[in-house]
């Protein structure tokens, strides 16, 4: 078998949601500058009251067997990259030779090692396994070891859900409780350019948690890489007795020294590196013993290969692997092929999963808080065509 193609398809149609889809957005490394803290959430496109434009781009690769596999969403600069510097590579070979194909890839880009090139790398070898699966008729997990459960429990990601009305917040804490997650990660709103209230507001979130969600429920916080070490000190100072489940990206990736130093001075576990890519850059966070709990995006770091090796390393280490969660379906397959020391539960971005899942035809979607383990040939990312209202077709 031999890959004859790579499509680039843009697809586009249209979601009702009553309301504001995005009610708040999480605090950002740029919100040291004033101007950037006025910024709101605009990660959609309104057509109107109650309706939003729905666009993802979805890489698609075609054997002369008739069999295809997915890997998305992608952005239009990822689509660049595949179509420039990967297409060219792999094209003519082996879409089974999943391990030679990595390497392929990434000896050929020399300057890809990180970023929006390994990005377009992860999206393509995640393709390449839900080709695979569906050639040899299996589900991935299968491919991978697994399954070691029949399911995986999930926990609520609710990024984009109002943090400034603590009204609100306790609200949605109790419904998703309700629905069955034992667990759940909010998102800061506020760091060090946000001054003391700032600090109160977030303080104030954790406390309004803590209260509406009871002392034994797992509540995960997201500092979304935009603390320093002074604010990081000083806010765990007032949240250490809410007793989250772990601290998430407290600064910016590549500031190691500076996981390392607030782990020494916190009770509260320490997670991180959604923003690092490779066994390589997860290498560096290991090596300076700087995170309780490693966040690989799967879409990000190298793909399913490459997630793989970060999580034996990991195990080598006795820490635990729980990858960024907006990609669901190539999520609970890495899921399940992990021991539960490992990957003991499974993040599931609320609305982001909305977003990145609105066009196949077999979303994973958490019943009762956990995810059953999916036992259809490849990954499940099958295109459901009712939703296709226009598409296209990139080329560069």
């Amino acid at each position: 078998m031999k890959i004859t193609n790579i499509k680039l398809r843009k697809l586009t149609g249209s979601m009702d949601f009553r309301g504001n889809f995005w009610e708040d957005r999480l605090v950002r490394p740029i919100d040291i500058y004033p101007e950037k803290r006025k910024e709101g959430a605009n990660w959609l496109t309104s057509l109107g009251k109650d309706r939003y434009q729905m666009t993802s781009t979805f890489v698609e690769i075609e054997t002369d067997q008739g069999i295809s596999g997915i890997g998305g969403p992608i952005t239009d600069v990822h689509a660049f990259i595949i179509a420039k510097q990967i297409a060219p590579t792999i094209l003519g070979l082996d879409p089974t030779a999943t391990e030679y194909l990595w390497d392929l890839m990434f000896r050929t880009m020399v300057h890809g090692r990180q970023g929006e090139p390994m990005m377009a790398l992860s999206a393509v070898d995640c393709a390449l396994w839900d080709l695979k699966g569906k050639w040899l008729g299996k589900p991935v997990h299968r491919l991978l070891g697994g399954p070691t459960r029949s399911e995986i429990p999930a926990y609520a990601s609710m990024l984009g859900h109002s943090v400034r009305d603590l009204g609100l917040v306790r609200e949605r804490a109790v419904e998703y409780k309700r629905m069955g997650y034992t667990a759940q990660k909010w998102f800061f709103l506020h760091g060090p350019g946000s001054g003391p209230e700032g600090i109160k507001a977030n303080v104030a979130m954790v406390r309004t948690l803590r209260e509406a969600l009871g002392d034994d429920y797992d509540i995960m916080l997201d500092c979304w890489q935009s603390w320093d070490y002074q604010y990081a000190v000083r806010m765990c100072g007032q949240i250490e007795e809410f007793h989250p489940r772990w601290l998430e990206e407290v600064a910016m990736p590549d500031r190691i020294d500076t996981y390392a130093q607030v782990k020494a001075i916190t009770t509260i576990p320490l997670s991180g590196a959604e923003h690092e890519y490779t066994r390589w850059g997860f290498k560096r966070f290991i090596d300076a013993g700087a995170l309780d709990i490693l966040q690989p995006d799967i879409y990000w770091c190298g793909g399913i290969s490459e997630t793989v090796k970060i999580a034996a390393f990991a195990s080598v280490h006795d820490l635990s692997v729980i990858p960024h969660g907006h990609s669901s379906p190539a999520g609970i397959h890495f899921s399940a092929a992990m021991s539960p020391s490992v990957t003991w539960i499974q993040e599931y971005l609320v609305k982001w999963n909305v977003i990145h899942q609105w066009f196949l035809k077999s979303p994973v979607v958490p019943v009762n808080g956990v995810i059953k383990v999916p036992e259809k040939p490849g990954i499940g990312m099958d295109l459901d065509h009712a939703k296709i209202e226009a598409e296209a077709e990139l080329s560069f």
